[in-house]
């Protein structure tokens, strides 16, 4: 009797995955898919780190004719994101891509789990999660390449571009305060007092409110929340919280007020977005499946993609900027690729933005 509950939950299971309408279950008898992508909260279309990084390896795939396919999780737990692995491994995935860091405890039981499958973290780095002793226990085996990005310097370069097209007061409202969102508030505001400097601007000149809401969804409160601000006087939001972001560019459809994304261009979902700190999600995710078939996969490594790599920066349309353009983007960004922009954020750092020396911006916290 046990055995045939056991059957019957597991087949429950599988039938919740397949009834997300986002993805066939495959049959291991039937179909083989090479390469996986395992959805992150959200869906494949969601403007931001799904979608770039599906976006990155479909590309690889269709250009080389391999099969692929992706799997959204029931769930978001560790057994949700280790059952839509296992799937994919039985679906015949060779290279398994996981956008997002609530992978990274599962990614650490697989990677063992799986010694002849390869995995590409997006965001985060294998670890048990357990934090008891100030830090988890991390580990990259050589079938496992982590990749991670300077969101501080799209971060900064969104702040900076802001600043230098006359936006004054300015708001950041990120989701979890997870160290890649914290990242992206550092530099932004590091970005709006280097701006701030640069324009000979006096203390007190801007203003960045600055929150956490907690989630990555959309929410009336975060809406209600961004709406406040801009009835407050607050001009330009930056947006980093996958879909509080449709929470802050509603509120600024209702109040002709402004929106930077984050992640990918969202320039196509409001004409709010003035422009989105990007990260090169697609790139980084083809570059890893090329290094993969070249045979040369940078296994047990953590990647880091910067200006320097053109791992991080904003869309090349500037058209909805209404003085900064190209020539300033392109010399700015040199001048990070160069290193003559300290960076004030450690990969590791979290905390508050107090951390980044302002003397002209006015950081008000908001709980």
């Amino acid at each position: 009797m046990k055995k045939v509950l056991c059957l019957l939950a597991a087949c429950l299971l599988v039938f919740t995955l397949a009834a997300c309408g986002d993805t066939d279950v495959v049959d291991p008898g039937g179909d083989v898919f090479e390469l996986a992508l395992i959805t992150d909260i959200g869906t494949i279309d969601d403007k931001s780190f799904n979608q770039g990084s599906w976006e990155g390896l479909e590309k690889y795939a269709k250009e080389n004719g391999i099969t692929h396919k992706y799997y959204r999780p029931a769930e978001q737990s560790d057994g949700a994101y280790l059952t839509a692995i296992d799937l994919a491994v039985e679906g015949g995935a060779k290279v398994i891509v996981t956008p997002g860091f609530l992978f990274e405890v599962p990614i650490y039981e697989a990677q063992d789990l799986y010694p002849d499958v390869y995995f590409v973290l997006i965001d985060g780095v294998p670890n048990d999660g357990d934090w008891s002793n100030g830090f988890p226990t991390v580990k990259i085996n050589d079938n496992v390449v982590g990749i991670n990005y300077a969101e501080d310097q799209a971060g900064f370069l969104a702040g900076y571009a802001a600043v230098m097209d006359g936006y004054r007061k300015l708001g950041f409202m990120g989701g979890m305060a997870v160290p890649a969102v914290v990242r992206f508030g550092y530099g932004f505001v590091q970005g709006v007092e280097f701006a701030g400097n640069e324009l000979g601007l006096s203390s007190g000149d801007l203003e960045v409110k600055y929150h956490y809401t907690g989630g990555f969804d959309a929410t009336p409160e975060a809406q209600a929340l961004a709406a406040a601000w801009y009835n407050d006087g607050t001009e330009v939001i930056f947006a980093c919280g996958g879909a509080v972001g449709n929470s802050v560019m509603a509120a600024a459809a209702a109040e002709d007020k402004k929106v930077i994304g984050v992640d990918v261009d969202q320039s196509s979902e409001s004409p709010t977005v003035i422009t989105s700190a990007m990260k090169g999600l697609g790139a980084s995710v083809y570059a890893a499946l090329k290094a993969y078939y070249d045979g040369n996969f940078p296994g047990g490594q953590n990647q880091i993609f910067d200006a320097s790599n053109d791992g991080v920066g904003l869309p090349q349309d500037f058209s909805r900027f209404e003085t900064f353009d190209k020539a300033a983007y392109d010399e700015i960004y040199a001048r990070l690729v160069a290193g003559e922009i300290p960076r004030m954020v450690d990969l590791e750092e979290t905390g508050s933005p107090s951390v980044v020396p302002v003397q002209l911006t006015k950081v008000v916290e908001i709980a």
